[in-house]
């Protein structure tokens, strides 16, 4: 939280994308990321890594959903597969990397949670239980609609103006 060191929950989700070796799965439900985050998401695709970014199609907050796809264009020109889950707000917050551990826990991947709130995450190395994460993301992702780079580039110069201008005010989302 606030009053702890900085940076400690966003050094371990940036440390694990780029531990990444064959694939990163991530659902979270709010994606408005630090330069750092962007970057280490952006680089496990650019390094082979089958990276999965799970949101909600529609989020509880239209401020929030228009910052996170003012993101979407360089993950996507990365290699990274985002999916849009349609059946309702996605909550969850989870992250497994390689079939082997799991990050799950309050911290979505926002400014806020990072370094405003008070968060707490659990770091699991196991097999059998990150396998029952990866089945329930993969659930999450046979729900959800794809997100192209073609979708991004037919939004329209508005909407791109609304979708930017509110990621500029990212920390205090």
């Amino acid at each position: 939280g606030p009053t702890e060191r900085e940076s400690a929950m966003p050094e371990v989700f940036v440390t694990l994308m780029y531990a990444a070796q064959e694939r990163l799965t991530i659902t979270t439900p709010y994606y408005v990321p630090s330069a750092a985050i962007q970057k280490a998401l952006s680089g496990s695709a650019n390094r082979g890594v089958d990276t999965t970014l799970i949101v909600p199609a529609r989020n509880d907050s239209i401020v929030v959903a228009a910052a996170s796809r003012s993101f979407y264009r360089e993950l996507l020109v990365a290699g990274v597969r985002i999916l849009e889950y349609e059946p309702g707000l996605l909550h969850t917050k989870s992250m497994t990397i390689d079939g082997v551990v799991t990050l799950i826990g309050s911290a979505n991947m926002d400014r806020r949670s990072f370094d405003l709130n008070y968060e707490n995450n659990v770091l699991i190395y196991d097999r059998d239980f990150t396998a029952t994460m990866l089945e329930r993301q993969l659930a999450y992702a046979a729900d959800s609609k794809p997100v192209t780079l073609t979708d991004c580039e037919m939004w329209s110069l508005p909407r791109q103006f609304w979708n930017n201008s509110l990621a500029m005010m990212g920390p205090l989302l």
